[in-house]
């Protein structure tokens, strides 16, 4: 319980009441409908025990500020991650398996989408497995039952990162009695027995392994809406061809080519040509995607590299 106590301590410490913007943050319990990306079937699903395997990456200062998956700010100091169907918040202890490092995180948004990996970490989680350098690690995941029920209760009543902390100090300090969950999902089996834990570091090295994209044509003047937003104001229902991302539209087709190859690690992107008063423009978009919180996902994401415009359409 040394490292969880770390992480409710941690949290309050660090001022995340008013954390990354200096606004007092409201919780939000979300799990989500089935989306699919890149070809990739996702669902999400509410569970308490599920244990996983594979490559964890990080996110760094570029995205410090912005809007996770379920509307909190990132902050790259506090202790959260990004997993592809777990309900947010919940709590997961992630493990190098190189090294027997350990940490605790809180899930707050959504991703990674890249070949095998299995969970993205903030910087101070990062620092804490010793992967700053290398930018990936093979980890461990482990689900914390106790702790994931304690944050959804403290969510659900409208509680944000700071009182979600609070409730996991007063759990690993036995002032606050355990949850039951009224019921508990299967989860995945373990793939291979769990390493020793020591005692994390904080290695020096801060080199981040973030993709930073290159700005837009035009920045972006504000902050985009959450995924929470952008799925509740893109239309019920699709036409065949689904939801798109468009992240921009253009006078000219060789800057829309530019944005396109910089935009297509995020998926299949391509030009479309239209006419708008009475000039030709050529839009970049992302997709199709099954559904609009799928799409949502991945304008959420762009959002936070910097391209403003990204937002969800039909075609």
């Amino acid at each position: 319980m040394l490292v969880l106590a770390h992480l409710g301590a941690c949290g309050s410490a660090s001022g995340s009441r008013s954390s990354a913007g200096g606004v007092t943050q409201r919780g939000a319990y979300k799990v989500g409908t089935p989306y699919k990306i890149d070809g990739v079937l996702y669902t999400p699903k509410e569970e308490f025990n599920r244990v996983e395997s594979g490559v964890a990456s990080w996110y760094g200062p570029g995205f410090h500020g912005k809007s996770t998956a379920n509307g909190e700010r990132y902050d790259q100091s506090d202790r959260t991650a990004a997993h592809r169907t777990l309900q947010m918040p919940s709590v997961v202890r992630v493990t190098n398996t190189a090294n027997g490092l350990s940490t605790v995180v809180r899930i707050n948004d959504r991703g990674p989408y890249a070949s095998n990996r299995v969970i993205d970490l903030s910087r101070t989680a990062a620092q804490e497995l010793d992967m700053i350098r290398n930018g990936t690690a093979r980890v461990r995941i482990e689900q914390l039952q106790a702790e994931s029920l304690a944050v959804k209760d403290v969510a659900i009543s409208g509680g944000g990162p700071a009182e979600q902390h609070d409730a996991l100090a007063q759990l690993a300090s036995g002032r606050r009695a355990p949850s039951q969950p009224q019921q508990v999902m299967a989860s995945a089996q373990p793939t291979a027995p769990a390493p020793a834990q020591v005692q994390a570091g904080w290695p020096s090295s801060s080199r981040s392994s973030a993709i930073v994209l290159p700005p837009p044509e035009s920045p972006p003047a504000h902050s985009g809406p959450t995924v929470a937003s952008l799925a509740s104001a893109a239309p019920t229902s699709a036409s065949a061809s689904g939801f798109y991302v468009q992240t921009g539209s253009f006078s000219t087709a060789a800057n829309a080519e530019r944005q396109r190859g910089a935009v297509r690690s995020y998926g299949f992107s391509e030009i479309s040509q239209a006419s708008a008063g009475g000039r030709d423009v050529y839009r970049v978009r992302l997709g199709p995607y099954t559904t609009s919180d799928a799409a949502g996902i991945i304008a959420d994401r762009l959002k936070r590299s910097g391209y403003g415009d990204a937002r969800v359409v039909t075609d």
